[in-house]
């Protein structure tokens, strides 16, 4: 009896042992879910209030692009300025939604809305309570970066079709330092990173134009415009993924060299869907048909495209997630004519 007693006393400490390790598992993992979504906020929310001037290097596969961005809060309004540094000169001027892209080779403006807001270090677009559905949080490492003391947040996907991201931060500020996307194999697709960075004050006058005298310069306002694309569906898009943007917008084609001097650059109309789940981005581009071109599809970094026919139109679908949710998508497109 007194065995048989002990032995289920063994049982119940046991038990009893098990259970208050599972719950403190549970509770731990739940506490640490939590911390990295106040992180994953604290990066959100200092990439749009605070002001900070840095150069940051963009690497994509071979492909090493080097920028400058410059950004104000004043209370009201984002004020910005992205500077690349490599290859031709461009800068693109923000005021809140306005873009004002300057060409100097060319001397032209061209204005338009923006279409996502996804530069960094303003990468995240979406409640991290809502990318917790469909990505495992976790803490890193920490460390520093470009003289800042930061701490690395990891998100797992929990499927196949987004990638992996890990994003260091300003321990003190919360802006994004450095963020690296991750395939499957956790190979490292894309990164980017500050090499030199300042939070503060920033001179408001670092946000306006390199190219103070542009007069006689052609500003080319982008026609583009909401719409409502009813006909088109994408059927399979990948979990968490919504619909946040359809428009249309005249593109306009850049001549070929071996036009004559004064031919007029021509334009087509694109509509454009774009789809979400709050860190990457879909859009599938649809235009007419009647242009001569392959079918097929290529990766850069973490960006991949299809390019097909599609009845009597075209229809390139772009995204940064992994090859086969590109797939997934341009095979579930359908269009039913009204």
């Amino acid at each position: 009896m007194r065995q048989t007693l002990g032995f289920f006393k063994f049982v119940v400490l046991f038990s009893s042992v098990m259970a208050f390790t599972a719950y403190a598992e549970d509770t731990g993992a739940g506490h640490e879910q939590q911390d990295t979504q106040i992180w994953l906020k604290k990066i959100q929310s200092s990439a749009q209030k605070l002001n900070y001037s840095g150069t940051f290097v963009y690497q994509q596969g071979n492909h090493v692009r080097t920028s400058r961005i410059t950004h104000i809060f004043n209370g009201k309004n984002e004020l910005e300025k992205l500077e690349i540094l490599d290859g031709k000169p461009r800068e693109y001027i923000r005021n809140n939604e306005e873009v004002a892209c300057y060409i100097p080779e060319n001397k032209s403006i061209r204005v338009e809305k923006r279409v996502t807001k996804d530069v960094f270090p303003a990468i995240l677009g979406a409640n991290p309570a809502d990318l917790a559905e469909h990505y495992h949080f976790k803490k890193g490492e920490t460390g520093r970066i470009a003289g800042f003391d930061c701490q690395a947040i990891i998100l797992e996907p929990k499927d196949k079709l987004r990638y992996g991201y890990k994003l260091w931060a300003d321990k003190s500020t919360g802006l994004l330092l450095k963020a690296q996307t991750l395939n499957e194999k956790n190979d490292v697709v894309e990164q980017i990173a500050f090499t030199q960075l300042s939070i503060g004050h920033i001179d408001p006058s670092r946000v306006k134009s390199s190219f103070p005298n542009t007069q006689g310069w052609r500003v080319e306002n982008a026609v583009m415009s909401e719409t409502n694309l009813s006909g088109w569906t994408v059927k399979d898009i990948p979990p968490g993924f919504k619909k946040i943007r359809e428009m249309k917008r005249l593109v306009t084609d850049t001549a070929p060299a071996s036009a004559a001097e004064n031919t007029p650059p021509t334009q087509r109309e694109v509509s454009q869907i774009v789809f979400s789940d709050g860190l990457a981005a879909i859009s599938v581009f649809i235009e007419s048909g009647t242009q001569s071109r392959t079918e097929g599809s290529m990766q850069q970094g973490a960006m991949n495209i299809v390019g097909k026919r599609q009845g009597d139109y075209w229809l390139t679908v772009v995204g940064e997630v992994p090859a086969a949710a590109i797939k997934q998508v341009s095979n579930s497109i359908e269009f039913k004519s009204k």
